[in-house]
């Protein structure tokens, strides 16, 4: 299966109601009533079909079915993901919509990064990804990334929140943290990403997937 860069993934999904987001394509369908929501769920699995083993992901809520789709063999969008978000959106009536408002990921700064890794990966029980980054089997919580340090950096805090939201939603959200007291810190890597920092200087990262292919 061939993996999808990201700018063809959201492509492909854009005008369905998904959106790309942290390596994988998310969708909401809004129910009016937990019944509602397990037969809508019911519903997508048997649109998914034989696929759904390796592709679906589901979180039924009383008000809603939270989607994610993601090739597990690759970690990635492919192809058959693509079609697989067009089937489900078609089994639903084209009910799909963003509605997923963002993805956390914790990002941990540290100088020798094969040192540190085990404590949290025990500390959280966490599984150890291809890439070093470390995930939760239930996907219940959020991820961790470490980013390599060159240098002790005492000053500032080494732990930060990467807020992964939809590409089009970025703009607002920043606008909202920063009308809430916090401030511009770093942009020259959007739309990347953007640094915020709160009044006292801890800092978080909008991200999302745009500027990265």
């Amino acid at each position: 299966m061939e993996m999808l860069s990201r700018q063809a993934a959201s492509d492909a999904v854009h005008d369905l109601g998904w959106r790309f987001q942290l390596r994988t394509l998310r969708a909401s369908i809004p129910a009016a009533s937990l019944a509602e929501a397990v037969a809508l769920a019911q519903t997508v699995v048997h649109a998914a079909g034989t696929d759904a083993d390796e592709h679906l992901w589901l979180d039924v809520r009383r008000d809603q079915v939270l989607l994610a789709v993601q090739s597990q063999s690759t970690q990635w969008v492919t192809e058959v993901d693509v079609e697989l978000a067009r089937r489900i959106t078609a089994a639903v009536g084209g009910r799909t919509r963003p509605g997923v408002r963002q993805v956390l990921e914790y990002a941990i700064d540290a100088l020798d990064i094969d040192a540190v890794r085990p404590f949290w990966q025990a500390l959280l029980a966490y599984a150890q990804d291809e890439d070093g980054s470390l995930s939760d089997p239930d996907r219940q919580s959020p991820p961790i990334w470490f980013q390599q340090m060159d240098a002790p950096r005492p000053q500032r805090n080494r732990i930060h929140l990467d807020v992964t939201v939809p590409h089009d939603v970025a703009p607002a959200r920043m606008a909202a943290a920063v009308a809430a007291g916090g401030r511009l810190v770093y942009d020259a890597e959007a739309p990347a990403f953007w640094v915020l920092a709160d009044p006292e200087g801890n800092e978080a990262c909008v991200t999302t997937w745009q500027g990265r292919d």
